[in-house]
Formats: structure tokens, C-alpha cells, sequence
């Protein structure tokens, strides 16, 4: 007696029991039963960009007359609530399956195939219709970059203007407050927050415009390039009639990429961007690091500043409250620089025609991309907009800084100013004390000499 709860489904390798209110087919199931590994499948906006494609393929191919009206916009249809994420659930298969992604690409084939025919009392064929002119090895390379195109531009620039901008406020409020500055962890010479912060926005913006000119070749798509590059079995305008296609879907210019072996055969695009990812992970981290330590005390630290308090800090020392969106940044900008030796070990499985590692470059990729984005908006929003300044410990320690005798440099030379500042420091004294003790110079000549604040503008002191 046959199982309620299964049908059976057939592809070329013959019968197959599916869950019966799965919209796949076989070919899913066969995936689902092979790589039960991770229990990841490959996430939203990877789904997302999949729908789009296929959509995107069913335009082109109706255009160039090889899809009669019907078939083609019961495709777009489908491919469209396949894009909007009424079907999610219908994408089990995971993250580790055949490299190539064609277990993924046949799952969308499938599901769009069955809501089509359902819809339009149509045979729809996963195969012969929503995968024409298509193949895996056009369609994965593809999707990762529509996928990864989108999320930068829809959630990663706009975050990091978010944070760049929230940084310049800060630094614009603070710019007359001077410090200490620090070079090897140890005293130096002063500077303002304002310079210190802005120095900060300054990577973050920098990060933004590698990571813009990035786009200009993640835009380019290898859809048309079918099974080795070569085109076959797609129209000699599929590709020019598709970009238009994703173009009108997405309004991000894309375009048919020149050399579409490039695009099957290796992943040279993603490394690139990843790269420019593990840039901005390394600027991240080292604001978050900075804030730690400006954060940390407050009475046994540095305690320049105080973060918001925004949850107890210990299970066991009451009132202890730790700088955990720092942390909790850092550990992000931890997990995309590994992200991106994954793809970087991925990118190099391209042997001959084709990569396959592809879904995991996609995953990866599109992991670091959400990771910096959610991470930049709760720093900026949770940190650095609302940290406190502790201007009186600043001060203090700052009149004791036996490093200002620099400035005296070329009144008294480096010796004498060496001899100044450590006694300065041994003795727990001001360094304009000392040096007015040991120099015999005017205290009002000193004191101009040393003001820190005229110090954080450079140039020689006269």
C-alpha cells in the first residue's frame, strides 16, 4: 500500500518517493538524500537572485520567440513569487552538494515548473522550459553575482554611509577635545578625537570605493555562457536580451560579460570582492579594537571614554558592563577575513571549464556581505553614536605627558628633551615643570611651546 504522505516522482534515473506536498521533484530529492551534511541551505538573497535569473530567462526566451506567451509569463510569474520568498521552504538542499550547484539550479527549475503548470493548466517542464538556453554552469556563476550585486548595493554601502556618517558627527563634536595619541600601545604626541575619528571614517569611506569599483565587474554576467561558455543550445541574443531582461528586474545596469569562459571557469570576480570585504573587516576590527581600549578601565584602563552600558558584564562581579558591540563587531570582521580563505581556497577549483565550489563561494560571500552590514549599523547606532568622553582623566593625563617635550626639540635638541621627559615621568611631574626647572626658559614661553592643542596642528612650533 502506497504512503499518503509520498508521490512518486521520475527523472532520468528513474522513480523516486517525494514528500507529497513538496513543490520539487526528483532531481531535489535525490539532492536532499545525498547531502544531508550541514543542514544549511543557501540562504535568501541567494533564492532571491535565483528567481530573478529564472524569470529573467523566461523574458528572453519569450522575446526571442522560443517560449510562446503563455508558458513564458506562467514562468515569470512563478519566478517572480520564487524571488519574493513565498517558497522558501520549498529550497531544502544544502550548502554542500555537487559544485557546480546544479542540485540548486534544478530545485528552482522544479518548483517554478510546478507552480507554472498549476497556475496556468499548462505542462510546464523544469527541464525543456524554465532551465531553456540555461544551463547550471551559467546560471550558479549567475546568481552569485546578482545575489551579492544586490545585497551590497541594497544593504552594504548603505550601512557603511551610515556608519561613516555617524563617525563624522562624532568627530565633528569632538574635534576640540585633544588627547593623548598613541603609537606601539605607548604615549605620544597629542591629538584631537576629531582627527583620531576621522581618521576612521576616512578607511570606512575608502572601503566604500574599493568596494564600488568592485561592482563594475560583478556586474558583468556569464548567463548565456551554458554548458562550457561556448553558448550552446541558447539564442545568439539570449545573453544581450537577458542583461536588459535583470536590468528591468533589479534596475542595477547589468551586462552579458565579454568572455563568458571567464565566468564559468573561474571565480576571480568573487576573490576580488572578498578581498575587499576582508579590507573593510580589517578597518572594522580595528575601530572596534580601538573603542575596546579607549573603553577599558575605567579605573585600571585607559578610560577615555564609556560606552553605552547596554547589558550586565558578568554572571559573577556585579556592576561590570563590558564593551560587548565592540566585540561583537570584531567577531564578525573574525568570521568574514575567514570567509574569505574559504573562497579564496574555493576560487581555485576551477579545473578547465568550470569551478566546483561554487555554492560555497556563494554562501560565504553573501554570509560576509550580511555579516558587515547588520555588524556596521548596530556599531554605529549601539557605540559610537553615544559614547561618552571622560574630558577630565583626557586632561590629566595628558599635562603629565613627558612625550610633549618633543616640541622643544629644536630649542633644546633631543638629548636635553630625553633627560626632561623621563625625569618628568619618574617624578610624577608636569612636563613644563621639569622643563622649566632644567632650562631656565620663561613659563609663559613654555606653556605656549607645549600647548597640546596647538601641538595636534603640525608644523614647527614657534
Amino acid at each position: 500500500m502506497a504512503d499518503k504522505k509520498f508521490r512518486t516522482e521520475r527523472d532520468s534515473m528513474g522513480e523516486l518517493q517525494v514528500p507529497i506536498d513538496a513543490l520539487y521533484g526528483a532531481q531535489t530529492q535525490r539532492a536532499v538524500d545525498n547531502f544531508p551534511i550541514s543542514g544549511i541551505p543557501l540562504p535568501r538573497s541567494f533564492i532571491r537572485a535565483l528567481g530573478l535569473i529564472k524569470g529573467a530567462c523566461a523574458a528572453a526566451n519569450w522575446r526571442l520567440e522560443l517560449l510562446d506567451e503563455k508558458t513564458g509569463k506562467a514562468i515569470q510569474d512563478a519566478a517572480e513569487a520564487v524571488a519574493a520568498g513565498d517558497y522558501d521552504q520549498h529550497f531544502p538542499i544544502d550548502v554542500f552538494q555537487t559544485g557546480s550547484g546544479t542540485s540548486t539550479n534544478m530545485n528552482a527549475n522544479e518548483v517554478i515548473a510546478h507552480i507554472a503548470s498549476e497556475q496556468s493548466g499548462e505542462k510546464v517542464h523544469p527541464n525543456d522550459h524554465v532551465n531553456m538556453s540555461q544551463s547550471s554552469n551559467d546560471v550558479i556563476p549567475t546568481t552569485i553575482h546578482v545575489s551579492a550585486c544586490l545585497e551590497i548595493e541594497e544593504q552594504l554601502l548603505p550601512a557603511l554611509s551610515h556608519l561613516a556618517t555617524t563617525i563624522e558627527t562624532r568627530a565633528e563634536e569632538l574635534k576640540d577635545v585633544v588627547k593623548t595619541g598613541r603609537t606601539h600601545l605607548m604615549d605620544a604626541m597629542p591629538v584631537t578625537f576629531g582627527q583620531e575619528l576621522q581618521a576612521w571614517a576616512t578607511q570606512i569611506r575608502q572601503c566604500m570605493y574599493r568596494i564600488q569599483a568592485g561592482l563594475t565587474r560583478l556586474r558583468a554576467l556569464p548567463q548565456g555562457g551554458t554548458a562550457v561558455g561556448t553558448g550552446i543550445n541558447a539564442h545568439a541574443e539570449f545573453a544581450e536580451k537577458f542583461a536588459a531582461a535583470i536590468k528591468a528586474r533589479t534596475g542595477i545596469a547589468f551586462t552579458p560579460m565579454n568572455n563568458k569562459f571567464v565566468g564559468l571557469a573561474s571565480q576571480d570576480v568573487a576573490v576580488e570582492m572578498s578581498g575587499q570585504l576582508k579590507t573593510l573587516a580589517v578597518a572594522v576590527m580595528k575601530i572596534s579594537n580601538d573603542l575596546r581600549w579607549m573603553n577599558s578601565g575605567p579605573l585600571a584602563g585607559l578610560g577615555e571614554i564609556a560606552l553605552p552600558a547596554l547589558q550586565p558584564g558578568s554572571s559573577i562581579m556585579p556592576g561590570k558592563v563590558n564593551p560587548v558591540i565592540p566585540e561583537a563587531a570584531a567577531m564578525v570582521c573574525a568570521q568574514v577575513i575567514g570567509n574569505d580563505t574559504t573562497i579564496t581556497l574555493a576560487a581555485q577549483s576551477g579545473n578547465f571549464q568550470l569551478n566546483v565550489m561554487l555554492p560555497l563561494i556563494a554562501y560565504n560571500l553573501l554570509q560576509s556581505i550580511e555579516l558587515l552590514a547588520n555588524g556596521v549599523r548596530v556599531l554605529a547606532d549601539k557605540a559610537i553614536a553615544g559614547f561618552t568622553v571622560n574630558e577630565t582623566h583626557i586632561k590629566s593625563a595628558l599635562d603629565k605627558n613627558p612625550i610633549l617635550i618633543t616640541a622643544l626639540n629644536r630649542v633644546i635638541g633631543y638629548e636635553k628633551g630625553a633627560a626632561i621627559a623621563k625625569k618628568a615621568y619618574a617624578e610624577g611631574r608636569s612636563v613644563i615643570d621639569v622643563a622649566k626647572q632644567e632650562t631656565g626658559m620663561d613659563e609663559a614661553e613654555l606653556r605656549q611651546l607645549l600647548d597640546p592643542a596647538k601641538l595636534t596642528r603640525g608644523g614647527i612650533s614657534e
